[in-house]
């Protein structure tokens, strides 16, 4: 098993992550994840964040594990990306597309337990956001263009 500093490469099996409160992180239980699991989760965060900073691309890939820990969402990172109206990169297409090293990374370091968002569930655009529900919602923190709640 590699130790979280030596962030391993998309063939890996599974990954230990721990806390790096310098960078907003928080302790991760022993989190496996398949290769495919990273790619969905490099998948999904190119998708719904390649235009953000890097701490953006993190904090997506987080609330997705997020997620998973929450056990509200599925048990899995792929059940939890393709629960149904969960993401638009899912609804739209955007999913599909070949993510770059950038969102590789960015999963690699939310799985290495880099949560910017403290702990958020959700996150929206609110120059775009229309539901009322958002406003229901207790903030986190806001990186780039999205607002992070639970």
């Amino acid at each position: 098993m590699k130790e979280p500093d030596e962030l391993p490469g998309p063939a890996e099996s599974d990954y230990r992550s721990n806390s790096n409160p310098s960078r907003g992180g928080r302790s991760r239980a022993l989190l496996l994840c398949s290769s495919q699991d990273l790619e969905s989760l490099a998948r999904t965060v190119y998708g719904e964040a390649r235009g953000e900073s890097f701490e953006g691309q993190v904090a997506v890939a987080a609330v997705v594990l997020n997620r998973v820990e929450s056990g509200q969402f599925g048990s899995n990172i792929r059940d939890v990306i393709f629960q149904r109206n969960a993401f638009t990169a899912v609804r739209d297409g955007q999913y599909y597309m070949q993510p770059n090293e950038a969102s590789y990374e960015a999963a690699r370091a939310a799985l290495n337990g880099w949560d910017p968002t403290n702990g958020a569930l959700y996150y929206w655009n609110p120059a775009i956001a229309t539901s009322r529900w958002v406003r229901t919602r207790t903030v986190t923190s806001s990186i780039g263009n999205h607002v992070f709640a639970v």
